[in-house]
């Protein structure tokens, strides 16, 4: 009965906590990714570039056409700057052997590109300082914002008295310290400059085409993603491959059927276990209660009553661990979803058949050992 305890127990264990984690999934889907819009360079060098470069397709107001659509909250373009092992210094004249950390340099640091509207689609928190403008962009204004761990490595806390950072020797005022972003999260570890800055210093990217950045409003996002490439480039609409977010409902039935698929299994096995017990148990009582067949055939028993009476037997154990077993599974999924402070959803459908799962596999584990004793000859009984 042990068994079918904890075979029924886990299947409606397993079921409910499924269908539990499966709705949490649509209540915790990260608001976060479900306004994100990313918009790909699928072709870089295939189109004729509006920044005069061969390498670049979006145009050169990006910020705004992203901006005329409804939906979209902020939005702009970003890229690494194509700068291998730059030398970033706190200090002006350090140059690549020269540098090192007591003098506040620091190579390798990401150099990264971005629009106003970029900058203010990744949602950056300041610790100091302000924001680069639509005023700097246009002008290239050589500024720059540090991301917080690039500040710590440059030993560089405040913005309010402008210092300068130097990126291969040229100068850079810092307008701010970005102590975290929503997006980009690699901008932390980064310098970030204005993109037209980026564009008159470095060129247009290389290695890493550009991306477009798109913060939406909730449930805009599938939308933008397919008009944003419209909207960049009319004429050339292919050039750009926008990724919405995940759809959450595909994302939970995915889980769901991942989950369930799994945990089934493993239920499908204690059942299994359950009713090998049981046909045990019933196959060992039959040996041992040999005399006791014996003698009630000789009173006059039939065959078919020995058999019910052996299969009634198992399907009684069969139906208490059925029993049980809901009940064990019904507090699991209770009990977990209080401790996760979750909902907990359990389906009628899954907790109505399970005690009749328990009556089957005690029917057939005790129809085996039945049909034996229903065989066992009065006269051989008694003689033990």
């Amino acid at each position: 009965m042990l068994g079918t305890v904890l075979g029924v127990g886990s299947f409606v264990a397993v079921l409910g906590l499924t269908s539990t984690a499966a709705g949490q999934i649509g209540d915790s889907f990260s608001m976060l990714q479900n306004t994100t819009v990313t918009v790909d360079d699928a072709g870089p060098g295939t189109g004729r570039s509006v920044y005069q470069d061969p390498v670049m397709d979006f145009p050169p107001d990006t910020d705004a056409r992203l901006k005329r659509l409804n939906g979209v909250v902020d939005g702009g373009v970003w890229w690494s700057v194509p700068l291998h092992n730059p030398t970033v210094s706190a200090r002006p004249g350090v140059t690549a052997a020269s540098s090192g950390a007591m003098d506040g340099s620091r190579d390798g640091l990401h150099i990264l590109a971005a629009s106003p509207g970029a900058l203010h689609a990744m949602q950056p928190t300041l610790s100091s300082g302000t924001l680069f403008n639509d005023f700097h962009q246009h002008r290239k204004e050589r500024v720059c914002l540090l991301g917080s761990s690039a500040a710590h490595l440059l030993k560089i806390t405040r913005a309010d008295d402008q210092p300068a950072v130097f990126i291969d020797g040229a100068a850079y005022t810092v307008l701010g310290v970005v102590a975290d972003t929503q997006r980009l999260p690699q901008s932390l570890l980064s310098v970030i400059i204005p993109a037209d800055t980026a564009l008159d210093a470095y060129g247009a990217p290389v290695d890493n085409p550009a991306q477009a950045l798109i913060r939406t409003r909730a449930g805009a996002a599938a939308l933008i993603a397919e008009q944003a490439p419209l909207a960049l480039r009319p004429d050339h609409p292919g050039l750009l491959h926008a990724v919405p977010p995940v759809d959450p409902h595909a994302l939970r039935d995915r889980i769901s059927t991942d989950m369930s698929g799994l945990f089934l299994v493993l239920a499908a096995i204690c059942l299994v276990v359950g009713a090998v017990g049981i046909a045990n148990t019933t196959l060992v009582a039959v040996l041992e209660r040999t005399g006791e067949i014996g003698l009630r055939r000789a009173l006059g028993a039939r065959r078919r009553h020995i058999t019910t009476q052996f299969i009634t037997e198992s399907t009684v154990l069969g139906a208490l661990g059925g029993l049980i077993g809901t009940a064990t599974g019904v507090a699991v999924v209770l009990g977990t979803s209080l401790a996760r402070r979750w909902t907990a959803v359990l389906e009628p459908y899954t907790i109505v058949p399970a005690p009749l799962i328990g009556v089957v596999i005690g029917f057939l584990a005790g129809l085996y050992p039945a049909l034996r004793a229903a065989r066992i000859e009065p006269l051989e009984a008694l003689r033990h």
